[in-house]
């Protein structure tokens, strides 16, 4: 009898929280709940998704514990748990979700602003002044 004693007493430990389960909760400073709200604050504050799509992905990267890089697909997941664990800490942030996954197509780029820091040849203007020749001769 003593003996089955000694094998039910480890039982109740058991049933007690773990700290695995413990971790695995979304908290202020958990590294998704962090990218949700750089996330979610940058869009709300009207920029596209790329932009605060990158932002919250660094950070993530930045924040995580993990012996191994977090993927994208990783980091959208846990942005996603965040906002839907948390609706009112993330208010009206559920309808930029979806571009996450691929529903919000990338702006197409203006041609109507120039661009600067422009690493391209640059065009030579013809006609009069310097050729190309004369440029480099010293």
């Amino acid at each position: 009898m003593p003996a089955l004693l000694l094998l039910a007493s480890p039982l109740p430990l058991l049933s007690q929280p773990t700290r695995l389960a413990q971790v695995s909760q979304p908290g202020p400073s958990d590294p998704g709940n962090k990218g949700a709200e750089v996330y979610c604050f940058m869009r709300k504050a009207g920029n596209d998704h790329e932009v605060s799509w990158t932002a919250a992905y660094a950070l993530i990267k930045r924040q995580s514990a993990s012996l191994f890089k977090t993927s994208p697909e990783h980091a959208a997941v846990m942005i996603t748990e965040a906002v839907v664990k948390s609706p009112d800490a993330f208010p009206d942030c559920g309808r930029f979700i979806g571009a996450l996954y691929g529903s919000e197509k990338p702006a197409p780029l203006r041609t109507d602003i120039p661009a600067s820091g422009s690493t391209g040849p640059v065009p030579i203007p013809s006609g009069g002044g310097t050729t190309r020749n004369d440029r480099y001769s010293y």
